[in-house]
């Protein structure tokens, strides 16, 4: 019988019991269940709702419970509604009465709300984790590779001269913001709703900082109706996940272009791509593809909490039972595409040699020649049109900037000496770009050392 029949003359539809449950999906969540009884338990007994021996039933209850769903021993039972009225009804048939008691001063809409906060809680933790797993990954290779001549691109197309520890670096920098903003949803998403009730409170002098400080909340939430109604840190997250999954995507992408052979600038390790049953070849990224694609699953996870309550009003609405698949989606996507990224992008191998000749083949020096012009007095936009000038003449004659006569170049200006082939040699075009966060190794090995300390600060 369910835990709230009491107001019904007939059982409910095995259609709609089916329907209805939220077992299935929500019952990973069965220990921060248990972490959340304990704590009102405690509080009740605390405040004197209940008495302290069935508080200490209830309390050696869910421990038991909670050992024998890990060991195996108890298997969630399909019948019931969700988590919560499982595990309820599991501990009353255990203890008897005292685990009735446990439901005083509390509704589901406040329990799920807390269970959800403290399993987010500690998966963003999770997922912290392998985020730095992944930076501190790319920090080793950006380092090996400090040095290392490439093109950089706009619009796919060669563009200036940059190392490959500087391009790594990027995507450093864009991981270190998912982390902090993992951390300011966290920060936010660690106010605790216990204590709301179903909206309006409850009438027992409950102590809900007790409670919060059990649990390890920061503070109770303000208004019990948005206790109750509030998923921004479910939307939140699922943000959070997306932009990170748009970077895992915009790297993988570049993979796929690196591991062609129209760029050959890395090749994957045979341990995480995939060959064709007709082409024998082959030898596909797929990890990188299939991260491509969960990208858009994720930001689908994203829509569906975002559209499930914009049309909800106060306080609970049983729509709100579809946060947890979306967001628990979410949150194992990111965590099986970085488990996956991670050792991916450890054991590849880097071309060096097939990055300098790309670098040397695509003009990639065009805009170092204008400012060896500029630096000799020639205003910037006739220097740039010289450039340009000279690039065509490149095209036309089947060479490559460095390779001008001295004499050809003097007829477009006088300005020129043959100090300029030092000038506009690719380690020079790299070496002198000393802006800071230019690509210049050694301000790639500061931005490793910067990089580094903002990780500690961030998990300090």
């Amino acid at each position: 019988m369910k835990l709230w029949a009491g107001r019904f003359q007939k059982e409910t539809d095995d259609r709609v019991n089916s329907f209805n449950t939220s077992l299935p999906f929500d019952r990973r969540m069965y220990a921060h269940d248990v972490a959340g009884s304990m704590a009102h338990a405690k509080m009740l007994a605390a405040q004197g709702i209940i008495a302290a021996e069935d508080a200490e039933k209830i309390l050696a209850g869910l421990a038991g419970i909670q050992a024998d769903i890990e060991s195996g021993k108890l298997t969630t039972d399909n019948d019931a509604e969700d988590i919560h009225m499982f595990i309820e009804a599991e501990l009353t048939a255990r203890i008897g009465d005292a685990g009735k008691r446990l439901h005083t001063a509390r509704s589901r809409n406040d329990q799920v709300a807390v269970d959800t906060r403290l399993y987010l809680r500690d998966e963003i933790d999770s997922l912290n984790a392998l985020l730095r797993e992944l930076i501190e990954t790319l920090l080793k290779k950006a380092e090996a590779y400090a040095d290392a001549i490439m093109p950089g691109y706009t619009h796919l197309q060669r563009a200036q001269p940059i190392t490959f520890g500087h391009h790594l670096m990027a995507y450093v920098s864009m991981l270190l913001r998912d982390v902090e903003r993992m951390n300011d949803c966290r920060r936010r998403m660690n106010v605790m709703p216990l204590g709301s009730g179903a909206l309006a409170g409850t009438t027992y002098p409950i102590d809900r900082r007790m409670t919060a400080e059990l649990l390890g909340f920061d503070e109770p939430c303000a208004n019990s109706l948005d206790g109750v109604s509030d998923r921004d840190f479910c939307i939140e997250l699922a943000s959070a996940i997306s932009i990170a999954m748009m970077h895992l995507s915009r790297f993988s992408e570049e993979i796929i272009l690196w591991c062609s052979w129209e760029f050959r600038f890395i090749e994957l390790d045979d341990g995480f791509t995939t060959g064709s049953s007709i082409m024998p070849q082959k030898k596909n990224a797929d990890v990188t593809e299939l991260i491509r694609g969960k990208t858009g699953r994720v930001y689908g996870d994203l829509m569906t909490l975002l559209t499930m309550m914009k049309g909800l009003p106060l306080a609970y609405n049983k729509d709100m039972q579809e946060d947890k698949e979306a967001i628990f989606d979410a949150v194992d996507t990111l965590r099986e595409c970085l488990v996956t990224f991670i050792p991916m992008l450890d054991t590849m191998t880097v071309k060096r040699e097939n990055m300098r000749m790309a670098a040397a083949k695509g003009f990639i020096n065009a805009t170092d020649l204008a400012d060896y012009l500029t630096k000799k007095g020639m205003p910037f936009r006739d220097a740039y049109k010289i450039s340009g000038s000279l690039v065509g003449w490149c095209v036309q004659n089947d060479t490559v900037l460095e390779d001008i006569p001295l004499e050809t170049l003097r007829t477009y200006s006088s300005l020129f000496d043959a100090d300029v082939y030092d000038a506009i040699a690719l380690e020079t075009c790299v070496r002198t770009r000393v802006s800071e966060g230019g690509p210049s190794p050694e301000s790639v090995l500061r931005q490793i050392e910067t990089a580094k300390q903002k990780l500690e600060v961030l998990f300090s």
